[in-house]
């Protein structure tokens, strides 16, 4: 059962680096949803996680019609909306970059890789992002959409690249630096939502180091997002959870990098799709998009904007 994660004002403020009174002006103009608990307000870590990705202006996939054709997906002033799925920050910049080059409406779904892949599959998804590791090639990505995409012809482009490792408390107080330690009894951990990258990532890497789910305390603790399983270790609920240096150092937690792993684009290759593919490439490899990015922080741009796979 997932476990709902709240932050009072002044927690959020100190997350934030903001003062109270700037919080509850948030609060107010509704930026950021609350909810009382006697006279206390409460702000959910989902909404918060939202609100720091910037995802407060579309809504989430499952609140989206569903449709078994994009082509369906085009409003009444003839603009195209375009389903973008995936979790980082980076894929609301590139939805913006998008919507200025045509006549686009960039649509967010946060779906986690696995289950973005399968949409595509049927229809219903335009732009998916993956980082999804294969333990038996140590290839990223390219393995699953072989295997899910059957009868499509596809292209994967690299939109950036990140160290995924382990978030831990501040000190690393537990001495938590590889896979096997998550086997230690006094470990807790936090796990991702099945079919989420970080999920698979655990799963090859307990495969690959002959460990067993069912021997790490906390393995059925599932929370949705980078920042709520890092919500979770710095609240003291969890000793580690996988995720991305950019969530660690968000929430003030100790990064443990294991791997880099690579975070791909997939589009289906057809005549519906030509335009907007020549427009995302022409985006990914644009200099300003590259210079937001790595303005950002903690991305690796070098293999940005090229082309992965294409089938022939």
């Amino acid at each position: 059962m997932t476990s709902e994660f709240s932050y009072t004002v002044e927690e959020v403020a100190n997350l934030l680096k903001v003062s109270k009174l700037t919080v509850y002006d948030l609060l107010k103009k509704g930026e950021i949803p609350s909810f009382k608990v006697g006279r206390q307000m409460r702000i959910n870590s989902k909404d918060l996680d939202s609100f720091i990705s910037g995802k407060k202006t579309e809504p989430p996939a499952e609140t989206l019609p569903p449709s078994p054709s994009r082509k369906s997906q085009v409003n009444d002033i003839g603009t195209r909306n375009l389903l973008i799925s995936g979790q980082d920050m980076v894929l609301d910049i590139l939805g913006k970059y998008l919507e200025s080059k045509g006549n686009y409406k960039a649509l967010r779904s946060y779906e986690g890789s696995l289950n973005s892949l399968l949409a595509m599959y049927k229809g219903e998804c335009d732009i998916v992002s993956l980082h999804m590791f294969d333990g038996d090639t140590n290839e990223y990505n390219v393995p699953y959409v072989r295997k899910i995409l059957i009868g499509y012809q596809y292209t994967i482009i690299n939109l950036i690249s990140r160290k995924a490792g382990f978030m831990v408390q501040k000190g690393n107080p537990l001495n938590i630096t590889n896979w096997p330690d998550l086997n230690k009894k006094n470990i807790r951990l936090i796990n991702r939502e099945i079919g989420s990258g970080a999920r698979i990532l655990l799963e090859e890497q307990l495969r690959i180091h002959h460990l067993s789910g069912l021997d790490i305390a906390g393995y059925d603790r599932i929370e949705t997002s980078h920042l709520s399983v890092a919500s979770s270790i710095s609240s003291g609920e969890a000793d580690v959870g996988v995720g991305t240096e950019k969530a660690a150092k968000i929430v003030g937690l100790d990064f443990i990098p294991l791997i880099t792993e690579r975070y791909d684009l997939v589009m289906i290759n057809n005549k519906e799709n030509n335009e907007i593919l020549n427009i995302l490439t022409d985006v990914l490899n644009s200099a300003s998009f590259k210079k937001e990015i790595q303005a950002l922080g903690d991305y690796d741009i070098s293999q940005t904007g090229q082309t992965i796979y294409k089938t022939s």
